[in-house]
């Protein structure tokens, strides 16, 4: 993109006028073109699909051009962070692929009857428990720790950012009468082959996630659910994006 703009300047110092301005015209389309297209997407019910649609309504073309001209926005850096999520959402469910061929089932980005909040994730295992599951992506740069129940980035209390998580696993269990355990799982500093509580959430490692909910899942007395039990959750809880 730098060497495309460079030449075009040099273009527009040696041009004539009137090349100068079709040169300008051509320019602003082809970089219109190029700065708005936002690549291949997760499509409705897919994982990171809200997040990562909300990261491409936030570049807007002149966003991208912003950026790279090295131009910082608000707005790109919104769109970097909701990226990221989004990034984190689809390698949570990639490495949870593992379960699914074990009998487990899992509906990712589904949206709540009330408010605009979704939940990332909802499982059900072979033993019949439900599980809301919300990938968090957060800097290596400190570790993640639990001290008394409160979630630590560093010596950040990020505590609040379980919240929505708690909000989504209450509407599962008023929407489908069950109990489902909260689980946030941590894409960062946060030792595996332990199970942490905080703010009423299960905390797991990303690369630990899938043996922490065997863990979770064998320590709970097997219950018996409908068999059209995943179609009425997906009836209940649609796809977020699409509507």
């Amino acid at each position: 993109m730098y060497m495309v703009l460079t030449a075009a300047l040099l273009a527009l110092l040696i041009a004539p006028p009137t090349a100068k301005a079709l040169l300008l015209v051509a320019g602003a389309a082809v970089a219109w073109r190029m700065l708005a297209r936002p690549g291949r997407q997760p499509g409705p019910g897919q994982p990171g699909a809200s997040a990562l649609a909300r990261a491409r309504e936030l570049r807007t073309p002149l966003v991208r051009v912003a950026s790279a001209l090295n131009i910082p926005t608000q707005a790109a850096r919104e769109a970097n962070r909701y990226e990221a999520g989004g990034r984190g959402e689809q390698r949570v469910a990639a490495l949870l692929a593992e379960l699914e061929t074990e009998g487990w089932h899992f509906l990712w980005d589904r949206r709540l009857p009330t408010g605009t909040t979704n939940i990332d994730g909802l499982g059900v295992s072979p033993r019949g428990h439900v599980y809301v599951i919300d990938p968090k992506k957060m800097s290596a740069r400190h570790p993640v720790t639990v001290q008394r129940g409160r979630l630590l980035h560093g010596d950040r209390d990020v505590t609040d950012r379980l919240d929505g998580l708690m909000r989504g696993a209450r509407a599962v269990r008023s929407l489908l009468s069950v109990h489902p355990v909260p689980v946030a799982v941590i894409d960062g500093r946060l030792p595996i082959g332990r199970d942490f509580r905080a703010s009423g959430a299960r905390i797991v490692a990303a690369n630990d996630v899938c043996d922490a909910l065997r863990r979770m899942d064998l320590a709970r007395v097997p219950r018996q659910r409908p068999a059209n039990f995943l179609d009425i959750a997906a009836r209940l809880l649609p796809p977020y994006t699409g509507r």
